[in-house]
């Protein structure tokens, strides 16, 4: 049976490697939508970036709340969720800044500038999630 992560652990296991979460969000019908993201933690925010005219980026714009989760499909397996608010900017540099550095951590340094200017768009959105709450546990099939 599994352990419940530290907020240390938990920290660690949403930042290694190129995991991406599954962003739950509510339409307007007040059912879920669930896509993938790529995304950074940047202290106690979740940073990533969408279309704004996505269904999350209509869906995040009407109702910020917002849930991440972020899994390890071997085993032993991990999850972390992430509950919190959502908070849109467009502002140019912001959005280039950081889906520069997104577009490192899932495809390397060497292309990180080639997505920072893909992605760093009009149309696009920068979102900030703050984490008002987590479930987190590892080691779920030991």
């Amino acid at each position: 049976m599994g352990h419940k992560m530290t907020e240390e652990e938990w920290r660690e296991f949403v930042s290694s490697g190129t995991r991406t979460a599954k962003l739950a969000t509510v339409r307007a019908d007040g059912s879920p939508h669930v896509a993938p993201v790529w995304f950074l933690a940047d202290g106690n925010e979740v940073v990533f970036t969408t279309g704004a005219r996505t269904v999350k980026g209509r869906n995040v714009a009407r109702d910020g709340r917002v849930a991440l989760c972020v899994d390890d499909d071997r085993p032993p397996f991990g999850f972390v969720v992430l509950h919190g608010r959502a908070r849109l900017s467009e502002d140019a540099e912001q959005l280039r800044h950081w889906a520069t550095r997104i577009g490192a951590r899932y495809m390397g340094e060497e292309r990180a500038e080639e997505f920072g200017a893909r992605n760093a768009v009009p149309g696009e959105l920068l979102v900030r999630v703050t984490v008002e709450r987590v479930v987190a546990e590892a080691d779920v099939a030991d």
